[in-house]
Parts: C-alpha cells; sequence; structure tokens
C-alpha cells in the first residue's frame, strides 16, 4: 500500500530522543529489520548504573531491542495493510519478553540490532530478537512481541 523509507520509518517511530535507541535502520524488508544504536557516554542512566563501572541496563537494553523489532518493524509491517493517516493513529504497547542476557555493553558502544518474524497478524507482531556489539558478540536474544492499539 505505502512504499515508506528507512528514513520515514524512523519519523514515525513515537520514541524520539533523548528515549530512542535506533540510530540508523540497516536493512528491512518482510522478513525483517536490522539497526544500529550508539549508546553515549552521557545517557542519564549511566550516572547511576553503575557510578565508577557504568553499563547499560537491561530493560534499556530490552527497550532498544523492542523499539527496533516491535515498533519500527511494526510500522513497516502495517504500512503495507493501511493508510499513513491510520498508521499515525496507532501506538505499539509491548506485550511480551523472554530474553537472554549475555553480555555487557557500555558507554560508547554501538551495538547492532536484528529482528525476524515469526507472527504478524491483526497488528500483533512477534519476533526472533537479538543484540550484538559490532566485534559480533551477542549481548542479549530472545523473543518479544507487541500489538498496536489505537490511541484514544
Amino acid at each position: 500500500m505505502n512504499t515508506f523509507t528507512k528514513e520515514d520509518i524512523l519519523e514515525l517511530v513515537p520514541q524520539q530522543p533523548p528515549f530512542r535507541f535506533i540510530d540508523d535502520i540497516i536493512e528491512l524488508n518482510d522478513d525483517g529489520i536490522v539497526s544500529s544504536y550508539k549508546f553515549k557516554p552521557d545517557e542519564t542512566f549511566y550516572a547511576g548504573h553503575f557510578p565508577g563501572n557504568p553499563i547499560t541496563p537491561g530493560v534499556i537494553l530490552l527497550e532498544t531491542m523492542a523499539q527496533t523489532g516491535v515498533v519500527a518493524y511494526g510500522i513497516y509491517l502495517a504500512s503495507k495493510q493501511m493508510p499513513l493517516n491510520e498508521i499515525q493513529e496507532i501506538l505499539t504497547v509491548f506485550t511480551e519478553a523472554e530474553v537472554e542476557f549475555t553480555g555487557l555493553v557500555r558507554p560508547g558502544d554501538k551495538v547492532i540490532i536484528r529482528a525476524k518474524q515469526i507472527y504478524f497478524r491483526r497488528l500483533k507482531l512477534k519476533v526472533e530478537a537479538e543484540i550484538t556489539l559490532q566485534s559480533g558478540e551477542v549481548v542479549c536474544s530472545g523473543t518479544i512481541a507487541g500489538m498496536g492499539v489505537r490511541q484514544v
């Protein structure tokens, strides 16, 4: 129905800086999405997590996976079924996750986020997702899901 560019999708993601954890969408197709994000050393959460040894909180990594794998990818998939004005009325909410954390992300690290579709139906999306460091080391992986709901 629509032909959205990667930039259009980023613009439609409701989370925006300083709480958008997607710098660039690298790949986007019917099977999945790949994006990147560089965690800035001055991100506010590093001050207390942990002083003198800052690491990115797991909840932020989960949010990073959800923004790419459920929100941005969900917008792309919805754009194939509905017009822009309807997409703009939809808010994607996070519904479930089963994620294993296996590494650390430190200030200044650039990560690659990958998500592959498990299913997408009636604006419900479930994906297999992972975050890797640029070295290829997997930091976290699992399944996450969300659904689009009309904003009131």
